[in-house]
């Protein structure tokens, strides 16, 4: 996948989760001795998991946001000369295989516009709501 802002959300929220988890494991561990520290070891274990739960949420807005649009250059030649159209194109993968998507043309809609188009498409291709 490549890098997106929910992408990295979600890499920084796993993370910490981890170092968590670590805190917690070190806590159960002098709850043996500290009665104090298994509450301390509850605590941190709610907060992995609710870190965790949010880092799952941020998954696939991670992989909706993962989309590339570029904008395509078509040359005709015709009687009258030769005449260039551009339009946008997108691509995302969908298993194991890149879809490629005609938007429309660059000159009816801007990137901003194409964009959007582009991550409606891929929701519906992928059944998001």
């Amino acid at each position: 996948m490549h890098t997106t802002p929910a992408g990295e959300k979600r890499k920084a929220l796993k993370k910490e989760a981890q170092a968590l988890t670590r805190e917690a494991k070190a806590a159960r561990k002098a709850a043996k001795t500290l009665p104090e520290a298994s509450q301390k070891a509850k605590e941190l274990e709610s907060q992995v998991n609710k870190l965790k739960a949010e880092s799952e949420a941020l998954k696939q807005a991670a992989r909706l946001e993962d989309l590339h649009i570029w904008q395509m250059e078509k040359v005709k030649t015709t009687k009258n000369g030769k005449h260039s159209y551009g339009y946008w194109m997108a691509s995302w993968r969908e298993g194991n295989k890149t879809r490629n998507v005609h938007l429309g043309s660059s000159v009816k809609m801007d990137a901003e516009e194409a964009l959007q188009k582009a991550r409606k498409m891929k929701a519906e291709a992928l059944h998001v709501n």
